[in-house]
C-alpha cells in the first residue's frame, strides 16, 4: 500500500500555502483559524519539518513548503480531471465568478445568455465587487479583474489576459442637444462627473485632450463608477467611460462619444483562476469564452 499523507490536511495546507494565511484559508473553506492550524500541524507531523513560519501577525510558507504546494495543487488537478472523466455525465455544474460591478452589469451579464445557451448544463453566479482592484479572496471559480496577465502580478492564479479598456469623453444625448462638444475646448462650463474608485480619469484625458489646464473646472465626485454613469445617462454633467464596457450604452443611444478620436488607454482585464481550481470543463470554456467575447467586442467609430 501506498504511504499517503493525512488528503484533508494536503487539502487544507495547499489552500494556505496559495492565500499565505491560516486566516484565509479558514474564510475560504468554512474552517476556524484553529481547524486549519490543527490540520497543517497534521502534516508538518507526518513530513518532520515545518511548512510555515510565523512573519509578523501571519503565517507564511517557507520556500519549500511552496514548491510542496505546487506539486499538491498539480495532483489535485489531474485527480479532477480523472474523477471528470469517470463522472455522471448531464450533472448540471455551478460556476462562481467574480467580478467589478460595472463590468458585471454593463459587460457580462447582457453577454451571459450567450454562453448558457451554448453550455446549457453550466449555470453561471456572479458575484460582484465595488472595484477593478479589489482584493482577491476565496469563494469563486473564476474572478475578472484590472491588470495584466503577468504571472508576477497574480502570484496565486493563472492570468488570462480578456481584453483592453480604453477611456473616453461620454455625455447623455440630451445633454450634448443643449451645449453640444464637437472640439476639446467646448468642455468650458460642463459639470466633470468623475467616481473615487477611478480618480485619474478625468486628468489623463484633459492632458491628453491638451487641455490640462482646465483641471479646475467645476466637479461632482461620487463613490463608485456605476453612480457616475448613472448621472451621466440623466444629464447632469460630462465623464470618461471606459470601452468596451459601454458599448451597449452607445448603440442604444443611452451615451453618445462626443470625441472619440481622444483615447486614453487604461490597463484590461484578466480572467484569474486559482492554482488549486478544478480546471473542469466548464471552467476552462468559461474563460475561453471571455476571451473570444473579448476579441469579438465591438470599439466605438469615430462618428459615435
Amino acid at each position: 500500500m501506498r504511504r499517503l499523507p493525512p488528503l484533508n490536511a494536503l487539502r487544507v495546507f495547499e489552500v494556505a500555502a496559495r492565500t499565505n494565511s491560516y486566516a484565509e484559508a479558514a474564510a475560504e473553506l468554512g474552517l476556524t483559524h484553529g481547524a486549519v492550524s490543527r490540520q497543517i500541524a497534521i502534516l508538518e507531523g507526518w513530513l518532520g519539518q515545518r511548512l510555515f513560519t510565523r512573519s509578523g501577525r501571519r503565517m507564511a510558507a517557507t520556500p519549500m513548503a511552496r514548491v510542496f504546494a505546487a506539486e499538491v495543487s498539480l495532483s489535485f488537478d489531474r485527480l479532477t480531471m480523472a474523477a471528470e472523466a469517470c463522472g455522471q455525465p448531464g450533472t448540471r455544474r455551478i460556476l462562481r465568478v467574480s467580478a467589478p460591478t460595472t463590468f458585471a452589469s454593463r459587460w457580462l451579464i447582457p453577454r451571459l445568455e450567450r454562453f448558457h445557451d451554448a453550455h446549457p448544463l453550466v449555470e453561471v453566479s456572479v458575484t460582484t465587487v465595488t472595484t477593478g482592484h479589489e482584493e482577491l479572496r476565496g469563494g469563486f471559480d473564476v474572478a475578472v479583474r484590472r491588470g495584466a496577465a503577468r504571472a508576477d502580478a497574480w502570484p496565486q492564479h493563472r492570468a488570462t489576459h480578456v481584453f483592453d479598456d480604453i477611456d473616453m469623453l461620454v455625455m447623455s444625448p440630451a445633454l450634448f442637444g443643449r451645449r453640444p462638444i464637437h472640439r476639446p475646448a467646448d468642455i468650458a462650463g460642463h459639470v466633470l462627473l468623475s467616481s473615487e474608485t477611478r480618480p485619474g480619469d478625468w486628468g489623463d484625458w484633459l492632458e491628453s485632450a491638451g487641455l490640462a489646464h482646465m483641471g479646475g473646472q467645476k466637479r461632482r465626485v461620487f463613490d463608485h463608477f456605476h453612480i457616475t454613469l448613472q448621472a451621466i445617462v440623466d444629464g447632469l454633467g460630462i465623464g470618461i467611460g471606459p470601452m468596451p464596457l459601454l458599448d451597449a450604452d452607445l448603440k442604444a443611444g443611452r451615451l453618445i462619444a462626443p470625441l472619440p478620436g481622444i483615447r486614453v488607454p487604461r490597463s484590461g482585464y484578466v480572467a484569474l483562476v486559482p492554482f488549486d481550481a478544478d480546471k473542469s470543463a466548464p471552467l476552462t470554456g468559461f474563460v475561453d469564452w471571455l476571451v473570444g467575447e473579448g476579441r469579438t467586442a465591438p470599439q466605438p467609430h469615430p462618428d459615435s
